[in-house]
C-alpha cells in the first residue's frame, strides 16, 4: 500500500521544518536509504533518508515550504499499484492521512509505514514522539544528518537512517575491543557498511579544536579586518535563518521566563596548566594532546557529581536531579549558535574526553551532528576564553538550571604565599537558575570547582 512520507521531529523545540531541495522527482524509483530531499530544521540543514522503497507518487511539500512536524511531504507507491493512480487518489483527498495543510494529524502511529523508533542516549525521547511523550504523525523517511561538503552519500560512513550505524558483528565486536567509536569509521562494505578490514586499518587522526576553557599558551584572538564590510551610505537586510529565529525565541524565552543571577570566581590554574604539560610529554607517543579546557571539563563535571542541585532540569511540578553529567559545550557557528553534547563525560577518561569533544566540534562546525549529539544537556559550559574575553555572563538553556562561562587563562599579578606574583588566572561566572538553585549552592559548586582545578591531583585521584 502507499506510504506517506512525513515531518520527523529531530529536536525538542522543533515545530516544523523547510524543504529546502528535492534530489527525486515524481515518478522517480527509490530504494531504502537513499537521500530524497533536504530539509532545514532549528538546527541545521539535514539529508533525509527513505526507509521505504517504491516510486514517487507525489511530492505534496514543493522546495521552500514550510512543514508541520507531522504533516505530509510525499507519498510513495511500494506495492503494485500504479504511481499515477495513487498520486490521483492523495490529490482527492481519498488517500489515507493524508494532510494537505502541512499540519500534524492525529496520532495515527498504529497506522503508519513509521521508522522503527531509535532512544536517545541518555535521553527520553524517541523518533515518532514528540517533546511530550506523544505519539507524533509517522514517516516512512527521516532525516538523518547535517549536510556537510563530502562526496558521499549519507550511508558512506555506515550510518543508516536515525543514526544507526550498519557493521558486521565482527567488526563491532573488534571495535569494543580496541574502543573504536563506530560513529567515526568510514565503511567499506556494501551500502556504507563497516566491515573488518575497515576498523584494522583505522588510524584515529590527531584533531586540534577549541576546548572549554582557556589555553595556558595564548594563540590570540582572530585577526581583525579594518575595512568596512558594508559600503558607506548603504544598508543590508539580513532574512532570519530557521537557526537564528530559534536562537532568539529560546533566549528571550530563558531571560523572560528564568530569574537568572550570577556568581563569579577566580582560579588559579598554574598548577594545572603544568600537570597538563606534563600529561602531554607522556601521550605524545600516542598522538593526543591534552587541553586546559579537557581538565576543566573534568573539573566541572566532578563538580557537578557533589552538586546534584547544579546538574538538574527545572520542570514545572519538580526538579529531576542526574547522576550522569551530559556536558554541553557551545560553539559558535556563521549562521549563530550549537551545542554539541559530551554524553556521559562522568565515565570517560581524560584521553577520551579530548578525543571526543575535538571530534563533537569539528563536526559541529561542519553541520555533520547527529541528532542525538545536539540534545540532552544536562549542563552547558561556553568559552570565549580564545578571544581574550576575561569574564562574561552566559544565558541559560533550559530545562537545565545553570551555565558556566570560561574565560581565559592568563597571566596575572596575585598575591600568592603572601606575596606578589604572577600566576595564570582564570576567571568563571555560573549563571543559575534561581527557582532551582539558591546563592549558597551556586557559591557551593564554584569553591569545589575552584578546589578541584587548583588542586587538580584531586579529581584525577
Amino acid at each position: 500500500m502507499p506510504a506517506e512520507i512525513t515531518m520527523p521531529q529531530l529536536s525538542d523545540t522543533m515545530s516544523e521544518g523547510t524543504v529546502v531541495k528535492w534530489n527525486k522527482k515524481e515518478g522517480d524509483k527509490i530504494k531504502s536509504g537513499d537521500v530524497i530531499a533536504e530539509v532545514e530544521t532549528d538546527k541545521a540543514t539535514m539529508e533525509m533518508e527513505s526507509f521505504e522503497s517504491g516510486t514517487l507518487a507525489l511530492i505534496v511539500a514543493r522546495e521552500g515550504q514550510k512543514v508541520a512536524v507531522g504533516g505530509s511531504i510525499a507519498v510513495l507507491a511500494t506495492g503494485n499499484e500504479k504511481p499515477e493512480e495513487v498520486k490521483k487518489q492523495y490529490q482527492a483527498g481519498t488517500g489515507p492521512n493524508l494532510s494537505n495543510s502541512g499540519q500534524a494529524p492525529a496520532a495515527t502511529a498504529d497506522k503508519a509505514h513509521a521508522a522503527p523508533a531509535g532512544k536517545e542516549a541518555g535521553g527520553e525521547q524517541e523518533y515518532g514522539e514528540t517533546a511530550k511523550g506523544e505519539h507524533a504523525a509517522p514517516a516512512s523517511a527521516v532525516a538523518t544528518a547535517p549536510r556537510a561538503e563530502r562526496s558521499t552519500s549519507a550511508g558512506a560512513n555506515g550510518h543508516g537512517g536515525e543514526g544507526r550505524i550498519k557493521v558486521s558483528p565482527l567488526a563491532r565486536r573488534i571495535a569494543e575491543d580496541k574502543k573504536i567509536d563506530l560513529a567515526v569509521v568510514t565503511g567499506s562494505g556494501p551500502g556504507g557498511r563497516i566491515v573488518q578490514k575497515d576498523i584494522l586499518s583505522y588510524k584515529p587522526a590527531p584533531k586540534a579544536a577549541p576546548s572549554t576553557g582557556g589555553e595556558g599558551k595564548k594563540k590570540g584572538p582572530p585577526p581583525v579586518s579594518l575595512k568596512p564590510r558594508i559600503p558607506a551610505g548603504q544598508t543590508q537586510s539580513i532574512p532570519h535563518t530557521k537557526m537564528r529565529s530559534v536562537i532568539a525565541q529560546r533566549l528571550q524565552q530563558s531571560k523572560q521566563n528564568i530569574p537568572h543571577f550570577y556568581e563569579t570566581i577566580d582560579i588559579d590554574v598554574t598548577d594545572l596548566s603544568r600537570l597538563r604539560e606534563q600529561m602531554n610529554r607522556g601521550l605524545e607517543s600516542e598522538g593526543i594532546r591534552l587541553s586546559i579546557g579537557d581538565l576543566i571539563a573534568k573539573g566541572v563535571t566532578h563538580a557537578l557529581l557533589m552538586h546534584p542541585e547544579i546538574n538538574a532540569y527545572w520542570k514545572d511540578s519538580e526538579v529531576i536531579r542526574h547522576g550522569d553529567v551530559n556536558l554541553g559545550m557551545a560553539v559558535a557557528l556563521p549562521e549563530g549558535l550549537i551545542v554539541p553534547v559530551l554524553r556521559g563525560i562522568n565515565h570517560l577518561g581524560l584521553r577520551e574526553i579530548r578525543q571526543r569533544s575535538a571530534d563533537l566540534i569539528d563536526r559541529a562546525r561542519k553541520q555533520s551532528l547527529k541528532q542525538n549529539e545536539m540534545t540532552g544537556a544536562t549542563f552547558t559550559v561556553s568559552n570565549l576564553g580564545t578571544f581574550g574575553i576575561r569574564e562574561f555572563s552566559a544565558i541559560i538553556n533550559p530545562p537545565e538550571v545553570g551555565i558556566l562561562a570560561i574565560g581565559s587563562a592568563e597571566p596575572r599579578p596575585v598575591v600568592h604565599g603572601g606575596q606578589m606574583v604572577v600566576r595564570t588566572m582564570m576567571t568563571v561566572t555560573l549563571s543559575a537558575d534561581h527557582r532551582a538553585v539558591d546563592g549558597a549552592t551556586a557559591a557551593g559548586f564554584l569553591q569545589s570547582l575552584k578546589m578541584l582545578l587548583e588542586e587538580p591531583g584531586m579529581m584525577l585521584a
